[in-house]
């Protein structure tokens, strides 16, 4: 249920694979980025991601579980992608699945916060004025 790959994922997809995990799910949670074209006063062209590949998907895997154990929730998926990223693509997905609502929500949201501080994945963004690397920040 963690993924770091450079292909396109399907929104859809990745939520039908969770739900299949159980028929209790009620309540569904997600978090979705995507590439902006303006971030801190500049146009931004394209963005690039890069990771440590092995220490990424453990460190999502940490989370992932840490959000189940803690929140009560059915299930979690998280999907990073890598590589170039155009303007207006997908970047990352959390899929949070519990009975309540309640719970995902707050699976979801600690996924995402946990994901930008502890997962080695770092951004470049090609800007007009040319290329910089981005603090990871909460």
């Amino acid at each position: 249920m963690v993924r770091v790959q450079e292909k396109p994922f399907s929104v859809d997809d990745e939520i039908e694979l969770v739900k299949e995990s159980s028929k209790r799910i009620g309540g569904i949670a997600i978090f979705l980025g995507a590439a902006r074209d303006f971030s801190k006063g500049k146009h931004i062209r394209s963005l690039s991601f890069e990771h440590y590949p092995g220490m990424a998907e453990k460190k999502l895997n940490e989370i992932r579980e840490k959000a189940i154990k803690d929140f009560g929730v059915i299930e979690v998926s998280i999907v990073h992608r890598v590589g170039k990223i155009g303007i207006g693509e997908n970047i990352v997905l959390i899929v949070a699945a519990a009975e309540h609502r309640k719970e995902a929500f707050m699976a979801c949201e600690f996924a995402i916060d946990e994901l930008k501080m502890i997962t080695p994945i770092w951004k470049k963004e090609t800007t007009t004025s040319g290329e910089e690397w981005v603090e990871q920040h909460p």
